[in-house]
C-alpha cells in the first residue's frame, strides 16, 4: 500500500477515538455571519458545543481558502498553498466540516468543492476567519455530547490537528451511541473503519462529517488520482456487512489534489491510505 514518510515518529495508537452520545439534526446557516459563527450558533441552538456537518448547495462571499501543496521544507510531508480569495459569491457544491476548539475558542476544519463567480470549479480547505455566509443555506449536522474535537500539536505530522477528547456532558438531547474518530497516517481508510467496528462490536454504522486527506485516491469507477496530496470531504459513508457477511465500508468522497484536479466517487477498499488525518463521527445503528 502507498505510504508517505512523515517528519515525526508514529504514535502507537493509530486511531484516536472517544465514545459519546449524539444526535443528527439540520439547521440553516444565517447569512451575513462568518461561516464559523453561523455553524457555532446552529450547534448551540441544539445544546451542542461541537460536532460535524455536511452540506451541498450554498453561497459564500467573501470567501478564502487554501489548496493542498508540496512542502518547501522537510518539516511537513505536504503543506498548503497561498490563500485564494475569489471575488463575488462562490457557490458550494458540497462540503464537510468538523466543529471543535482551537486555543480555547471555536474553530472548524472544512473541505469542499465549489464554483467561483467567474465559473472556475475548485476545492480545498476553507478558512474560518475569512469566509462569510452570503445567503442562508441548510446543513445536516451531528452534535456530540461527551466528546469534543480539539486542535492539538501532532508530533507525527508536525501540524496542529483536530482529534477527539472526552468532554463533560452539556446536557444536550443526545439520542444515540456515537464514536468521534481521528485516523492517523499511512493506513487504509476503509480498512481502519472496518477493523474499528469489529473490535467494538458495531454491526452497522453511518458516517457523519468526514474531513481529511488520502495519498492520492483509487475509485470504484476506475478513476485514479495520482498526485499524493489531497484535501478530501466524505459525502456519504456506511459500514455494514457485505455479501460475504464481513464488514465493508462504503465511502463516497470528493477531493482536490495539489495540481487542482477534482475527483468524486466511491473509494476502493484496501487501497486508499490516509495522508495526514481523517476526522469523522460514526453513528452506531446496530
Amino acid at each position: 500500500m502507498r505510504s508517505i514518510k512523515q517528519p515525526g515518529a508514529q504514535v502507537a495508537e493509530r486511531i484516536q477515538w472517544v465514545e459519546a452520545r449524539g444526535r443528527a439534526f439540520a439547521f440553516t446557516l444565517q447569512a451575513g455571519l462568518p461561516l464559523l459563527e453561523a455553524a457555532r450558533r446552529g450547534f448551540a441552538a441544539e445544546g451542542f458545543a461541537g460536532g460535524v456537518l455536511n452540506f451541498r448547495r450554498g453561497a459564500l462571499g467573501p470567501f478564502a481558502y487554501v489548496m493542498p501543496a508540496l512542502s518547501k521544507t522537510d518539516e511537513n510531508a505536504a503543506f498548503y498553498s497561498d490563500t485564494f480569495r475569489p471575488r463575488g459569491v462562490t457557490q458550494t457544491k458540497l462540503g464537510s466540516m468538523t466543529l471543535g476548539l482551537r486555543d480555547g475558542a471555536p474553530f472548524f476544519h472544512c473541505h469542499g468543492l465549489w464554483t467561483e463567480a467567474d465559473g472556475r470549479a475548485s476545492g480545498g480547505h476553507m478558512l474560518p476567519e475569512e469566509t462569510i455566509v452570503a445567503e442562508p443555506f441548510e446543513v445536516d449536522a451531528f452534535g456530540l455530547d461527551g466528546a469534543m474535537f480539539i486542535a492539538e500539536p501532532d508530533p507525527e505530522t508536525n501540524f496542529k490537528l483536530f482529534g477527539p477528547v472526552t468532554a463533560a456532558s452539556s446536557g444536550a438531547h443526545a439520542t444515540g451511541r456515537a464514536f468521534a474518530l481521528r485516523l492517523r497516517p499511512n493506513q487504509d481508510f476503509a480498512g481502519c473503519l472496518e477493523d474499528f467496528c469489529r473490535k467494538h462490536g458495531i454491526a452497522r454504522a453511518k458516517i457523519h462529517g468526514g474531513v481529511g486527506s488520502t495519498i492520492g485516491a483509487r475509485f470504484a469507477h476506475g478513476g485514479v488520482t495520482e498526485p499524493f496530496a489531497t484535501e478530501l470531504a466524505v459525502t456519504a459513508g456506511t459500514i455494514a456487512a457485505g455479501e460475504s457477511g464481513t464488514l465493508e465500508a462504503e465511502l463516497d468522497v470528493a477531493l482536490v489534489d495539489f495540481t487542482g484536479g477534482l475527483a468524486e466517487g466511491r473509494l476502493v477498499r484496501g487501497d486508499n491510505p490516509v495522508l495526514m488525518t481523517m476526522e469523522l463521527v460514526l453513528e452506531v445503528l446496530d
